[in-house]
């Protein structure tokens, strides 16, 4: 039996990858995936990996297909594969009672009793698949961090993940000028990198290569922001000099940037001018605010926007097998609620069904 407190299955799923459920990545390995225990991912993913998922994909005949950096999103629409798990469950006898929230689980006897909105229900096992703390106005809630300290098992700090990042102050006021502006960029943090678009927002930054920096950034760290990682910016500035010096530098540098996000640089920078009045260390400074720009964000938008929770059931409580809790025979947990957070682009889905996949033949 599946108890779920929405009146909807799967709103997690209905609303990903815009509408249409960016359901695995066919490059998901260890690599992927943060947690406290990098190693713990490695049994569940080898048991039910990508190539498993779209077995089943394919099975119920839902089209599909691949987008950059091997991200699978069905042709239609992510109720498909909503109504390919229920599919599932129905061919196997599970029932699905919606509506139902839980109000408390108990333990005794070597059974698990779940007192319910709708009832008491009873059972050897019990699988814990509640998820994060991540866009709340779907219902995420903290239900599974509470049944894992209630049973004694630890708490890895969550946070939000897979989230914008937010500016005050001067920086904020510079970037609300580029609201809505994109470019291809590399963020690091660290030696982590990414690669992906980058979206200016009235609040800060986004878009994928954002997003993904904001599972390993921690409040106070700096992060470097390349804005044109195939240009030398300041190398093309100083041919731009000698090829057009009467040209202004906002015009050289918008050879390769938006015109917008070059202008907005030249006057950060001091202003424009003729590029043949300008020195080289205004040049430089320029060029490094587009190939080495070094921020420190305010922090992030929070659980509202995050599409992952990263922290949750601390792995060395649970068996990398099978997902259950060491300590407690027949307790399991599956999903984001467990320390196991994978990058963005199906890597979470697909951590999804491997584990429950791990727990479900145990249990």
């Amino acid at each position: 039996m599946v108890l779920e407190h929405s009146a909807t299955p799967g709103e997690k799923i209905r609303i990903s990858g815009g509408g249409r459920c960016n359901f695995t990545n066919v490059h998901a390995r260890p690599e992927h995936f943060l947690s406290a225990n990098p190693r713990f991912c490695i049994s569940a993913l080898s048991g039910h990996g990508p190539r498993d998922f779209v077995a089943l994909v394919e099975k119920h005949g839902i089209a599909y297909h691949e987008k950059a950096l091997g991200q699978l999103f069905c042709d239609g629409s992510a109720q498909q594969i909503i109504d390919m798990l229920l599919a599932e469950c129905i061919a196997t006898g599970v029932e699905v009672r919606l509506n139902t929230s839980i109000r408390g689980v108990a333990h005794r006897d070597g059974r698990f009793a779940v007192e319910t909105s709708g009832g008491w229900f009873e059972g050897s096992s019990l699988v814990v698949a509640t998820g994060g703390l991540s866009i709340p106005k779907i219902g995420a809630t903290g239900l599974g961090y509470e049944i894992a300290r209630q049973f004694g098992l630890g708490i890895v700090a969550p946070r939000a993940a897979l989230v914008p990042l937010t500016f005050d102050g001067e920086l904020l006021r510079r970037v609300n000028a580029l609201s809505g502006l994109s470019v291809n960029a590399v963020v690091a943090h660290g030696k982590t990198r990414f690669r992906e678009g980058l979206l200016f927002t009235h609040r800060g930054l986004s878009g994928p290569s954002i997003l993904q920096i904001s599972s390993y950034w921690r409040e106070a760290e700096e992060i470097k922001v390349n804005l044109a990682p195939d240009v030398d910016a300041f190398a093309a500035l100083k041919a731009a000099r000698a090829e057009s010096p009467r040209a202004q530098i906002h015009t050289a540098l918008a050879a390769h940037l938006p015109q917008r996000l070059a202008q907005t640089i030249v006057d950060f920078a001091g202003g424009d001018q003729r590029i043949a009045d300008a020195p080289d260390k205004k040049l430089r400074a320029i060029a490094d605010a587009v190939n080495d720009w070094r921020i420190v964000p305010v922090g992030t938008e929070g659980y509202r926007t995050a599409e992952v929770t990263i922290g949750g059931v601390d792995t060395k409580d649970l068996s990398s097998k099978t997902m259950e809790a060491r300590t407690v025979p027949g307790l399991f947990f599956v999903g984001e609620v467990v320390d196991v957070t994978g990058h963005l682009g199906g890597f979470n889905f697909q951590w999804a069904w491997s584990s429950a996949h791990a727990a479900g033949n145990a249990a």
